[in-house]
Parts: structure tokens; sequence; C-alpha cells
């Protein structure tokens, strides 16, 4: 998967940025922090994701000054080329074209193209609630398998409506009239999330565990830890069945993947108990690094890789390891440091970002 130019108009600080080539292997962009190296990745993964890992609304995304931001970038891979054209309003959805033509679902845009990033965002991942956990398996259920993009979205959907109707039961005995309906609902589309984020955290945990062991010398344990246990409708009914005079009194739905959450352990301690922040950043790291892997060994040939500030949290021992292994992976990677000093020897391309305009060297 190539990237093989972009563009960006009124985007976060960038008011006209375009790049006529980008090269394969590592690219590094440099510049002071708060100059746009972040916003100028995020720009890339947009044309894949098509949302922020920074914001839930446009408005961010849009100059200041200005009323809509534009993204454009043309993509080459196994399935061919894909010209991609966003344009991003203040307020509003955006408007996405793939091949010039607008796109009608965001599954005809992921089967062309791929896209992993990683950036400070993803700490959270490590030692902050289980919803960014489960954030995690989604965003790689659809990396891996795009025509399963929507399994979360049915299964959310028929979970607010069976908590709605315990949060509007009026307390008669017996529970709310229409439950076993939603019962059976929730074990429709929940089964479905169980097994494809177990199957995502299998193709992913060897990998980030290689790369973990790479920096560290030890291994990262990444084990999906589903609420349901058995995976299967019946134990899901005999669960929610069982739960169910808890669920009357807190009157909320208890049992399902929207409890779900990824076991990260190294040296037996588990993800809040790592000894440092260079420890938890790692894992962070490492997991996207295995996603990436995982989407090279299911599709044929590596995604665009985004990492924004890899190295600000390791030790120069560290740096100099994952440098070179970002350089190894194969296929385009693109990083963004702060220091010239820590720009790798190993690197492709560089681009100096300052004020959201981007130069490219040589």
């Amino acid at each position: 998967m190539r990237l093989e130019w972009l563009e960006l108009r009124e985007f976060r600080n960038h008011r006209l940025t375009g790049v006529d080539r980008v090269a394969d292997g590592l690219t590094v962009v440099v510049g002071p922090n708060g100059e746009g190296k972040t916003n100028l990745l995020e720009g890339m993964f947009f044309l894949y994701a098509l949302r922020s890992p920074r914001s839930s609304t446009n408005a961010p995304l849009v100059r200041e000054g200005a009323d809509v931001a534009y993204a454009r970038g043309e993509f080459s891979g196994i399935e061919g080329k894909a010209l991609v054209e966003v344009e991003i309003p203040r307020k509003g959805a955006s408007r996405v074209k793939l091949n010039k033509s607008p796109l009608r679902r965001k599954r005809e845009l992921r089967r062309q193209v791929r896209s992993v990033l990683f950036g400070p965002f993803d700490l959270p991942v490590v030692i902050g609630d289980p919803s960014k956990r489960r954030d995690l398996m989604d965003d790689a259920i659809v990396a891996l398998w795009p025509l399963k993009e929507g399994l979360s979205t049915a299964y959310e959907r028929a979970h607010r409506q069976r908590n709605r109707l315990l949060k509007e039961w009026d307390g008669h005995r017996g529970g709310p009239s229409g439950i076993e309906a939603w019962d059976e609902e929730l074990v429709r589309t929940g089964v479905p999330v169980i097994e494809a984020r177990r199957d995502a955290v299998a193709h992913l945990a060897a990998d980030a565990s290689v790369e973990f062991e790479a920096l560290s010398g030890y291994e990262l344990l990444v084990t999906y830890a589903p609420n349901v246990t058995g995976a299967s409708e019946e134990a899901f009914r005999e669960q929610l069945h069982a739960r169910r005079p808890d669920e009357l009194v807190r009157r909320t739905s208890l049992v399902g993947p929207h409890r779900d959450d990824l076991t990260l352990a190294v040296r037996d301690l588990g993800a809040r108990a790592f000894g440092s922040h260079g420890e938890t950043w790692a894992a962070a790291l490492c997991l996207r690094l295995g996603l990436a892997a995982a989407v090279a060994a299911e599709t044929g040939e590596p995604p665009l890789l985004l990492v924004d500030d890899p190295f600000s949290a390791l030790d120069p021992d560290r740096r100099d390891r994952i440098a070179q292994r970002l350089a190894d992976r194969g296929g385009q990677v693109v990083i963004s440091v702060a220091d010239e000093a820590d720009v790798p020897r190993a690197s492709s391309a560089v681009w100096d970002v300052m004020e959201g305009t981007v130069a490219v060297r040589g």
C-alpha cells in the first residue's frame, strides 16, 4: 500500500500543503512542537479513517477563519489505484469521493486503502478504562476485515435499546415487557462481535509481543478477555438469565461485549502496574505495530504506517532499536520527531514542517 501524493487545504494549521511524492521506506517529519507534524499525519490517516483520533467532530479539523477543509491523496496497492477526496465542513458530515465518485459505504474505501496510526493518544489503551481497549479491538477488526465494520454498530444499537427498556421499566414484577426479544437481539448481534474481536486479537497479539520483546527484552502478553464466556449464543443467553436480577436493580445491561476487555501484561504485571512510562509507551506503540503486521499478513501488503512522536518516552537504546525496526518494515512508514538529532540515519526522506508548511529535503 503506497500513498503516492497528498494535499491538505485549511486542515488544522495547514493552509495549503502539497507533497508530490511520498517515498518508500522511512520518511521522517521533523520540526518543533506545535508546527503541524501531528496534523500532517492526521491528515494522511483521515484519508483512510474519515475520522480524527483526536476529535469527535469536524470543527477542530478546519483551520481558524475557514469554513471547510479538504484532504486529497492517491493510493496504489494490490486493489489498484484509489483517489480519495474529502471535503470537511466545520459543521455537518464530510463529503467523500473515491475515484471521482461519491463514496456510498466506508467499506468500499477500506477495501482499497489500509493505514495504521500510532500517537500519544494511544496511551489510554494501556492504562485507561476498558472502552479504549475495546476501541482498539474494533479498529483492528475494520483494518483486517472491512466487511465486518458494521458489527459493533449493530450491537451498540441493540444495547442502547435494551438499556432504554430497562431504564423506563415501571418496576412491576417480572421485568420489562419485551425484554426477552431484546435479549435475543443482543445475542444475535453480540456473538459476531465477540468472535471478530477474538480473531482480531489472535492476529495481532504475537506480532505485538515480538515488537515489544525487541525493545524491552521480554514479552508483552495480549489476551482477549470477553465478558461472555463460551462465545456461543447459548452461553450468552444463560449469562443474561443469570444476571437478570442484578440488571433489574441497576437498570442497565450487565452482560455482553460492551463489557469486554483486553488483558495486557509484562513480567506477570498487569497494564496499570507497568514499571515505567517508557514501558507503557512501548506497549501502546507495539500494539499498533502488531496490528500493522497483522494487516500486512492478512492482505499481502503492508499498510501505510504513521507513527507520531515515537521516541519521546524511550531511552536512547530503545530509540535506536525502534528506529531500525521501523526502517526495516517494508512499505511506507512516516514518523514525526521534534529534534533533528532524532532523525534516523536509515530514513529514506526527510520533511521539514514549520508553521503548517512542508518542505521536502533534497
